[in-house]
């Protein structure tokens, strides 16, 4: 099972980022105040608990509550913000994201199996 880091602040996410030289990040950009955001989030909960792959590192950003870390990710990686979205980041860069209803524990595990 993987663990999702909560990312509080711009500093925790620029060093996550930095981190993706060595290791990829799956950030999951969450709104606590939206019905298809929770069940994208326990869609990525499913695919946490299942069979994730371990050589990724794995993000939260709550939209709502941490708004400046939220709207720094979508222009330090140049991914429009859309929520619940995730972002996978290599190498400092984002590699594929997707948004809303397309976040199901299948399509991750498809995805991030590559990665």
């Amino acid at each position: 099972m993987a663990d999702m880091t909560r990312m509080t602040s711009i500093e925790q996410l620029n060093s996550a980022v930095q981190a993706t030289e060595d290791q990829p990040l799956l950030l999951f950009k969450h709104s606590t105040r939206c019905p298809i955001s929770a069940h994208a989030y326990q869609e990525m909960n499913d695919y946490l608990h299942n069979s994730p792959n371990e050589h990724i590192k794995y993000g939260i950003i709550y939209v709502v509550e941490d708004r400046p870390v939220s709207n720094e990710a979508a222009e330090r990686l140049g991914v429009k913000h859309e929520s619940p979205q995730v972002i996978l980041v290599q190498k400092g860069m984002p590699t594929w994201h997707t948004s809303h209803t397309d976040i199901t524990r299948y399509t991750l595990a498809n995805t991030l199996c590559e990665s």
